[in-house]
């Protein structure tokens, strides 16, 4: 199922997101908070169900409304508002919504409301190894204010974008905005001793790829989307985890002068399943569940291979970055490719593993035999 949120109110937006994921168990939520990115989603995508706001930076959500009601007269539309008068609501109710709530509102009314509009008929709460299982037969989408499977069909054909045009796609993007800004103003990249002023000149400053991989890390970024602390506390390891994975990566095949960048990206992506599990774990506490002791823990050990996996898949990885990804958790022993040897040795580094005799025989087969030839 997927369901489309058009809101430009962040807290209200993910405030719906957690509602509806709660009320459709394995729902795929798209959010957006302008009229012109509802249309395009709109127009590429068919949803099961459509919240629109009525009051939009660039428009009504009632022109989004009057474009779905002009094909398809079945898909159920609420319309959110802070407008009360009766007026209002029968204009919206004209354009052939499903339902009306107005602002502001609390979890569960809003849960309630939306159930009785909806027609949902109240069920037990599955367990949560069902919801897991059910889950991974759905589209999986991260929890993220940046689309990561959208960056990495940029980074497919980064090679025929240009900084401006990656500026143009981002312009509306302000956290991905300051962080590139962040990144070229670093000592690492300040050359002429002048800040770099727009997105543009970041963007030319540290290259396209470069920007994509910064752009690709925030997307993975899923810990201020999930409402219960441990769930958050476990999102922000595995993405610390990545992190280090990557930047491990990165330094090894620039020392074996490899490019770099696709090492960075398997890196960045190796705690995919990881991010999922979470993401499904969080629907369902949204929906009225609760977890035991470690019971995070174990779906993330049990769940965590599968939904990366299924991933990897969804977002039609190419094969190769694919192995990268799979050779930081486990590599066979007769394998003797080095992109792979690299990533192994990278994970191990990242988990502090370094010292071991696995790793050193690692380093060893990729060229590093000492430890001054890691760290020169």
């Amino acid at each position: 199922m997927k369901a489309l949120i058009l809101e430009d109110d962040d807290l209200i937006a993910e405030l719906l997101e957690t509602v509806v994921a709660g009320l459709y168990p394995g729902v795929a939520v798209t959010v957006v908070a302008t009229l012109a990115e509802a249309h395009q989603r709109a127009a590429r995508d068919r949803f099961d169900l459509v919240i629109a706001d009525w009051n939009l930076p660039d428009g009504s959500g009632l022109d989004l409304v009057r474009k779905i009601r002009g094909s398809d007269r079945d898909v159920p539309v609420v319309m959110v508002s802070g407008r009360s008068d009766r007026e209002s609501v029968l204009q919206a109710a004209h354009y052939g919504i499903n339902g009306y709530i107005t602002k502001p509102f609390e979890v569960q009314l809003l849960h309630e409301r939306l159930a009785k509009l909806l027609k949902i008929e109240s069920r037990e709460l599955k367990p949560v190894a069902e919801l897991l299982e059910n889950s991974l037969g759905q589209v999986i989408q991260l929890p993220s204010d940046v689309d990561p499977q959208e960056i990495l069909e940029l980074v497919q054909r980064q090679d025929e974008l240009s900084p401006a045009q990656l500026a143009e796609r981002w312009r509306e993007e302000t956290s991905l905005t300051a962080r590139l800004m962040d990144v070229a103003n670093s000592s690492s990249f300040r050359r002429t001793g002048k800040p770099v002023e727009t997105l543009r000149d970041a963007i030319a400053s540290i290259g396209v790829a470069l920007a994509l991989n910064q752009a690709l890390a925030l997307s993975l970024d899923v810990s201020n989307k999930l409402q219960h602390e441990s769930l958050r506390e476990l999102a922000v390891k595995h993405h610390e985890m990545s992190l280090q994975v990557a930047k491990e990566a990165q330094r090894l095949a620039i020392r074996l002068k490899k490019q770099p960048v696709v090492f960075q990206q398997a890196g960045l992506l190796s705690r995919l399943g990881e991010l999922a599990v979470l993401k499904v774990l969080n629907q369902h506490i949204g929906a009225g569940g609760s977890l035991g002791e470690n019971e995070a823990e174990q779906a993330l050990n049990q769940w965590s291979q599968a939904y990366g996996n299924r991933l990897k898949v969804q977002w039609r990885l190419p094969l190769g970055l694919r192995e990268l990804i799979g050779a930081v958790h486990f590599i066979p022993g007769d394998c003797t490719r080095d992109e792979r040897l690299i990533m192994r040795a990278a994970a191990m580094i990242a988990a502090d593993e370094q010292a071991t005799g696995e790793c050193q025989k690692l380093l060893r087969r990729i060229g590093l035999e000492t430890e001054n030839q890691l760290q020169e």
